[in-house]
């Protein structure tokens, strides 16, 4: 899915406290598409490299010529406390639908 897309054409980072490494780029798109597909606001990130919640924003984020739903996460990582604002992009939620299509019709 994500591992094989480069992730930052799926989220662009508004603001982050840390740095972010690819995995965690790659974890934080996923909780924020499912919040997106389902129009949720908040999920719960449990794991070993991280703990927290991100947020759906519910509104629409630009960053120059790049824009999408935005998020915010609040974690808890081995570097310590963090926030991160980002957005999905509008590419890349396209790509994941299309990436996602041929599947759905095989089941």
């Amino acid at each position: 899915m994500a591992d094989t897309v480069p992730y930052w054409l799926l989220i662009s980072v508004l603001f982050s406290t840390v740095p972010l490494t690819e995995a965690l780029a790659v974890r934080l798109h996923r909780a924020a598409l499912d919040l997106y597909r389902r129009d949720d606001g908040v999920a719960r990130l449990q794991g070993d490299l991280v703990q927290g919640e991100v947020r759906n924003l519910k509104k629409d984020l630009l960053l120059g010529t790049l824009g999408g739903p935005g998020f915010e996460a609040h974690l808890d990582t081995e570097r310590g406390a963090s926030v991160v604002r980002f957005l999905l992009t509008r590419q890349g939620i396209e790509m994941m639908a299309e990436r996602e299509t041929p599947r759905a019709a095989l089941n």
